[in-house]
């Protein structure tokens, strides 16, 4: 498989008044294509960090992210930015949509702010439409955000992140705000896009969707201690799979 991220002594200090706060310290990881990984540790190890230095959406202190080939710390921030749009997608614990817009519109949104796609207005929205069809939310595509479920809302914001095809889908906290049933109904939306090939790196702190992942990386005080995969075996339940994962995370001192 080809490596899509590939993060090679991955730093990222912070200095308040005057003192250093070492966030991430060599960090170093490979996320090949149609990988899906989970990132999880203790309240402030650094897990959210580490999402935005690997994305572009913040600048490491030192270290070397290679995103499909491209050494991104070589990219201006117009670049990162235009990188952003077209080859990575994102999803976080809270649902940022705007509040003049339809659910398709919002949808839609990333996609005429693409230049690079060569298709019209019509072919853009039809996509949308067939996204929504795809997260069983198409019956609600003309609401307002706030006419929605918080389930429906993240589903959309998943079609969202997804329009513009991108190598790379990050999630932040995905199921972070909502219940266990909407929570279950976004990962089964996840792993499906995953098992079509979309790559995903996500950052949770519930096992119970980590455990849906192929790989968990255990992130302790900005560095990584250690690495889950999961058994390939597709006859084992999903409370195997979890069961297996929280035996994993107990030896780490989750």
């Amino acid at each position: 498989m080809a490596s899509v991220l590939a993060v090679q002594n991955l730093c990222k200090t912070y200095v308040v008044d005057k003192r250093q706060n070492n966030v991430l310290k060599n960090v170093n990881f490979n996320i090949e294509e149609g990988d899906m990984v989970a990132i999880m540790g203790p309240s402030g190890s650094g897990k959210s960090t580490l999402l935005y230095a690997v994305s572009g959406m913040d600048r490491p202190t030192s270290g070397e992210i290679v995103f499909s080939g491209e050494r991104m710390q070589e990219f201006s921030e117009k670049k990162l930015t235009q990188l952003r749009l077209t080859r990575m997608g994102f999803i976080f614990q809270q649902m940022y949509m705007l509040k003049n817009l339809t659910i398709l519109d919002n949808v839609l949104l990333p996609a005429m702010e693409n230049r690079e796609a060569k298709l019209s207005r019509k072919e853009k929205t039809e996509r949308a439409k067939e996204l929504l069809r795809k997260m069983s939310i198409i019956d609600v595509a003309d609401n307002d955000i706030n006419e929605v479920s918080g389930g429906q809302l993240q589903r959309a914001c998943i079609a969202r992140s997804i329009i513009n095809n991108p190598k790379i889908l990050f999630a932040d906290e995905p199921t972070g705000a909502l219940n266990r049933a909407a929570s279950n109904d976004v990962m089964d939306v996840m792993e499906r896009l995953n098992k079509e090939g979309t790559t995903i790196m996500m950052v949770t702190h519930d096992a119970k969707v980590a455990a849906r992942c192929k790989r968990v990386l255990y992130l302790v005080d900005g560095s990584i201690v250690g690495e889950y995969r999961a058994p390939e075996d597709e006859s084992l339940s999903r409370t195997d799979r979890e069961r297996r994962l929280n035996n994993w995370l107990m030896e780490q001192g989750w």
